[in-house]
């Protein structure tokens, strides 16, 4: 107890002994009572206001070894560069979406996009000798961008001469072979933005010639998987869509719709037999049993009006700029440099990340209030790869994903007010930080796994560049 506070406790104990001493009546008794007790109320206040210090956390602290300490820490001047990339060696098989068109963007120029897939039939021939009548191609399209200026549009199919596997790796760069059987030509009604659009399209001619050369040998409409089947007979199909002034994108499905349990993309054949009986076949592409198929996807940056016509990707010069494009396109790589700086000097051993974000904003031309959902995508995902070139999404984009099926830890999505994409990534520090392997590097690759639109996101040394938030409680 500090000397000064025990000097005024005794003082006012000495005061009211006397005073007790010589109190006659009652009254003055109760009253001296209520008096003393008020004083002692105070100075005890006196006594726990004077010793409340920072000092008492110190007590004990002599005790207990240092380590059981822990201080919470910031750093928000950690390093971190942007970088615009291209790699064709993305995987584009087991497409649960597939693209045919065109499409345009001032600052990234033209993308074409196409698919080649196999084709299942629903049955096996019956041995029943028939004569085609037409062919027509259904499709089920999902999205549809472009187009409009009322001109017309018309797409052609080929027949591949790969033989295709499900178990097989494909790229949108992957070299493709053709026969000479193509069908060109087919003309696209006329098609609505905002809606599913669901087309019949006959072939030209009737599509009688296509018919014939698909049952040329009825003896291989079938399916085995130790013979030679209907797979090796007829290969499969890649689909474009003609060139045009005008460019329009749509997409559809390719995996079998389980809630439904229906077909909506497929090549029907309409015949009869001998006795006029009508007899027909379906090729489906969306078939319960999984055809394989992949996308194609071509990038000309040389078209573009706007910006550098991507003169800087895949180098290391660290523009204002950076690009994030859909299909398959151009993405943004983030390297963390002074990350790896505290990793190799080990200041960041025995530590737990309580915070780690990063915030990309976005170089943007106001133009209306839905500008966002038209120009630009709603969410991006950010993956990481190992030193042998595979690829994973952040670990923080799987977090919970059971209870958390919409990502909202992660984020990665578009805050419209602030002009940024948030993305927290404390998993994923936690595990390059602990991996003494140093097979996880202290790169992040910002991708588009879906859609259709681009974005320009700002980058080194513009005037709000990416930043990298990160918070560490340290044991």
């Amino acid at each position: 107890m500090r000397p000064n506070i025990l000097m005024l406790i005794m003082i006012f104990m000495t005061r009211f002994y006397n005073s007790f001493r010589h109190t006659l009546g009652i009254n003055s008794v109760f009253q001296s009572f209520f008096t003393v007790f008020r004083l002692t109320i105070v100075a005890l206040a006196v006594f726990f206001m004077s010793s409340c210090k920072k000092e008492v956390l110190q007590i004990g602290s002599d005790l207990l070894p240092q380590g059981d300490f822990v201080s919470i820490n910031s750093i928000d001047t950690l390093s971190i560069f942007s970088y615009t990339m291209i790699d064709d060696s993305v995987r584009t098989d087991h497409p649960s979406i597939s693209y045919l068109g065109y499409m345009f963007d001032p600052y990234f120029g033209t993308t074409t996009a196409g698919f080649v897939s196999q084709v299942r039939l629903n049955r096996q021939w019956d041995s029943i000798p028939l004569t085609v009548d037409s062919v027509k191609l259904y499709l089920h399209l999902l999205t549809t961008n472009g187009g409009g200026k009322g001109i017309a549009h018309s797409l052609s199919i080929y027949e591949i001469n790969d033989q295709l596997s499900t178990d097989s790796a494909y790229y949108s760069n992957t070299h493709l072979n053709l026969t000479s059987v193509k069908v060109t030509n087919i003309a696209l009604p006329t098609l609505r933005n905002d809606t599913i659009n669901d087309i019949g399209l006959l072939l030209p001619g009737n599509g009688i010639e296509f018919g014939k050369y698909l049952l040329r040998n009825p003896n291989m409409l079938f399916y085995n998987n130790n013979y030679s089947d209907f797979r090796s007979y007829f290969k499969g199909i890649y689909f474009q869509l003609d060139p045009s002034p005008d460019p329009l994108l749509v997409s559809l499905g390719l995996t079998y719709n389980l809630s439904t349990a229906t077909y909506y993309n497929y090549i029907a054949l309409f015949g009869h037999d001998a006795d006029g009986v009508a007899i027909n076949y379906t090729f489906i592409l969306d078939a319960k049993n999984t055809n394989a198929a992949y996308n194609r996807f071509t990038h000309d940056f040389s078209t573009s009006t706007l910006g550098d016509k991507m003169a800087h990707r895949n180098t290391t010069y660290r523009d204002t700029l950076s690009y994030s494009q859909a299909l398959n396109g151009v993405f943004t790589k983030l390297t963390l440099p002074g990350l790896e700086k505290l990793k190799s000097n080990g200041f960041l051993n025995k530590i737990a990340i309580n915070k780690a974000r990063l915030v990309v904003p976005i170089n943007f031309t106001f133009t209306g209030a839905n500008y966002y959902a038209k120009n630009v995508p709603l969410s991006l995902r950010l993956r990481y790869r190992v030193k042998d070139g595979t690829r994973y999404d952040v670990p923080d984009y799987t977090m919970g994903a059971t209870n958390d099926p919409t990502h909202h830890f992660f984020d990665g999505t578009l805050d419209s007010v602030a002009n940024v994409y948030n993305f927290n990534i404390p998993a994923f520090v936690q595990a390059y930080l602990e991996d003494a392997t140093n097979k996880v590097e202290p790169v992040l690759e910002i991708y588009e796994p879906s859609g259709t639109q681009n974005v320009v996101l700002k980058a080194n040394k513009n005037k709000t560049p990416v930043k990298f938030e990160f918070g560490y409680t340290k044991f």
